[in-house]
């Protein structure tokens, strides 16, 4: 048994309360007394206390000897492990005197020899006991008591009988079977899952390793060594805490927060199936030590899940235990039911979907349909501007501008108003398509109108932003911009906000007057999205951002694998969006963290459609999918003949959306 595997066995629960402490010779005496024979007197408890700890053979060369008294409460009776800083006791406690209550004692010696830092250091510890204090999970050993004597301070445990998982695998001749592991990772997730839903702030155990966890009688696991745990605050900088090979890289830079445990799990799991020590490896070295090269009896599901926990960047990891403890699950029960795994493309077939109807076009459609009234309306590369009955797909008639339509159709105040590639915005009766105004511009419009106080907003290639009033067509006012808007602008109550190709995303007032300006790295031709006074949009610089809707400073940013071309959709506290690498990303509004996300096979720049718990986004591969919106998993798809860029829309359950298969599609929601 190794030196870390001995470390950390933690204590058996009692009733006691913390500060119960007594004189020893009287806790020696009671059973004395009960045979009739006469009682030491009693001496002061803190006069006894201090003639206990400093009377002999209370320490052997530095350690507690067995049978020494902590406290005139905590006989012990050996050693557990012993680290560079710590050593774990097996006690009893003597406050149970007719039954034998057994605990594990951490005895932490504190060598500072500055005031300040002695004080800094026995204030750790009380937060460590602390926050152990307030844990309540099978998976955890209970705090019962602590305190500090001298240089020393003492934390009472729950005793965990069992063997840690670094012992099960030296014990283990050959590899641990595949199931036995992800019935371990899956359980690991859930203590992680308690811990960072902690209230008020997450809790990051900062030190996942095989050697901190323990298998006990039951074949439970016991998440153990809460030493360096840490009450996460976002933003917040330590002294990096771990162990080397285990620990990820942002750690190392004094970050802490959740996705560094996801890491840490996942090393830990690379050690439980190739049994390679990762703290005898170069650090940050999985992905050049594969697996399958000393394992090759492990699937290649669960490499790739393995794989994506330790990933380099922590954007590109699970965004939280959930969901890897998910894709776990998804794991097991294929394998149990031997179908493919659920998130993936195979596992798509459990739920294909047939359309209601399909109307053709005469090119592609990458115009995003607008239902109004019982009434769709899409634009199509053959330049013409198609109003359909939205419950079964009837043609009711088409307007021709003079070049292709990929811009969106906005309807408002009897009108349906768009853009073209020749360089006009249209304003069309909605009830009979007939031409009510036009606007040029001096640049094709590939952006959306946005109608509000009584005008049309929308941007030109031509890098300006236009106010045009509804009822005559007039300009009101137009803005310059730093380079193509492609955008759909969005309108609040004082302001408009809208992306240019320059990469910037511009606040003015109804006005139009600059109110502020926030840079991306890259174009931004995601379409802003206002939500719980904040802004949310993707940039081509392959980030997805969160502003102050006041000042346009950047709350948070999330990180992809690829340029973001889709506009973001929030539905409680969750946001979706889409990435050019191919996958729909679902995001915590509050702080970015991942949600979930699920892979298609080619590029995403659909915007996602929020309705009745389920997403509905199309893929460059020619797939609309429809996502449960809490988990991510697949519910259905269908494949069209062409790319769908195109952003589906859904109104009394029918979700519709067109395809460059030349289609435009209903399906029932």
């Amino acid at each position: 048994m190794g030196k870390s595997s001995l470390l950390k066995r933690l204590g058996e629960p009692d009733d006691a309360q913390p500060g119960q402490d007594g004189p020893q010779e009287q806790e020696r005496d009671l059973s004395t007394q009960q045979i009739g024979k006469p009682a030491a007197p009693p001496q002061p408890a803190l006069e006894t206390r201090r003639v206990n700890v400093a009377q002999p053979p209370l320490r052997v060369e530095g350690r507690l000897a067995e049978g020494a008294t902590l406290q005139g409460r905590y006989r012990v009776l050996g050693v557990i492990g012993a680290g560079g800083m710590s050593t774990v006791y097996k006690a009893q406690d003597l406050h149970f005197p007719r039954v034998q209550r057994i605990c594990a004692i951490k005895d932490m010696i504190n060598t500072a020899t500055d005031p300040a830092i002695r004080e800094m250091v026995v204030q750790n510890f009380e937060r460590e006991a602390s926050l152990l204090a307030t844990l309540s999970h099978p998976a955890i050993p209970q705090v019962y008591d602590y305190f500090t004597d001298g240089d020393r301070s003492y934390l009472v445990m729950e005793f965990v009988h069992g063997q840690d998982l670094e012992t099960v695998l030296e014990e283990t001749d050959g590899f641990l079977p595949e199931p036995r592991v992800v019935d371990w990772a899956i359980q690991i997730c859930e203590v992680l899952i308690h811990l960072h839903n902690h209230k008020p702030n997450p809790i990051i155990f900062r030190d996942m390793k095989p050697s901190n966890v323990m298998l006990d009688a039951q074949n439970r696991l016991r998440l153990v060594d809460f030493g360096i745990a840490k009450v996460f605050q976002s933003g917040q900088k330590g002294t990096m805490i771990g162990t080397e090979g285990y620990s990820p890289p942002e750690q190392y830079r004094g970050i802490a927060e959740p996705r560094g445990d996801i890491y840490a799990l996942g090393a830990s799991l690379h050690h439980l199936l190739s049994k390679q020590d990762p703290r005898l490896e170069p650090p940050f070295s999985f992905h050049e030590r594969p697996i399958y090269k000393s394992n090759p009896l492990v699937s290649a599901e669960l490499q790739e899940i393995v794989n994506r926990a330790l990933e380099y960047d922590m954007n590109q990891r699970f965004g939280s235990a959930e969901e890897m403890k998910r894709a776990l699950l998804g794991l097991r029960s294929a394998r149990t039911s031997g179908r493919t795994i659920p998130g993936t493309m195979e596992d798509s077939q459990i739920g294909d979907q047939r359309a209601i109807w399909q109307f053709a076009c005469e090119d592609e459609v990458r115009s995003s349909p607008a239902v109004h009234g019982g009434v769709l309306y899409v634009g199509a590369y053959d330049n013409n501007l198609y109003a359909l009955n939205a419950e079964d797909g009837k043609f009711k008639w088409k307007y021709p501008a003079d070049g292709g339509i990929a811009s969106s159709p906005c309807v408002g105040e009897g009108k349906v108003f768009f853009g073209s590639e020749d360089q006009v915005l249209y304003a069309l009766n909605a009830d009979s398509g007939r031409l009510v105004w036009t606007c040029p511009t001096k640049g094709r419009i590939y952006s959306s109108p946005q109608v509000e106080f009584g005008h049309v907003f929308i941007g030109s290639d031509d890098h300006h932003l236009y106010a045009i009033n509804t009822a005559s067509g007039r300009v009101a006012w137009k803005f310059e911009a730093e380079g193509a808007i492609r955008s759909r602008p969005a309108v609040g109550s004082d302001a408009i906000y809208f992306g240019d190709d320059s990469g910037a995303l511009s606040a003015i007032g109804v006005n139009g007057q600059l109110l502020w300006r926030f840079r991306a790295r890259r174009a931004v031709i995601s379409s802003p999205l206002l939500s719980n006074d904040m802004l949310f949009l993707g940039s081509q610089d392959w980030h997805v951002y969160a502003l102050d809707l006041r000042s346009g400073w950047a709350i948070w940013r999330y990180r992809t694998g690829g340029p973001v071309v889709s506009s973001p959709a929030v539905d409680g506290s969750t946001l979706f969006i889409g990435s050019s690498d191919g996958e729909v990303y679902a995001l915590d509004v509050t702080n970015g963290y991942l949600v979930w996300r699920f892979k298609t096979e080619d590029q995403v720049a659909s915007s996602p459609a929020v309705y009745d718990g389920a997403v509905y986004v199309g893929s460059a591969d020619g797939f609309l999918y429809s996502l449960n919106a809490k988990t991510g998993q697949l519910r259905w798809k269908f494949q069209t003949n062409g790319p769908i860029i195109s952003s589906p829309a859904v109104a009394d359950g029918i979700v519709y959306v067109g395809s460059m298969d030349h289609n435009v599609y209903a399906f029932p929601a």
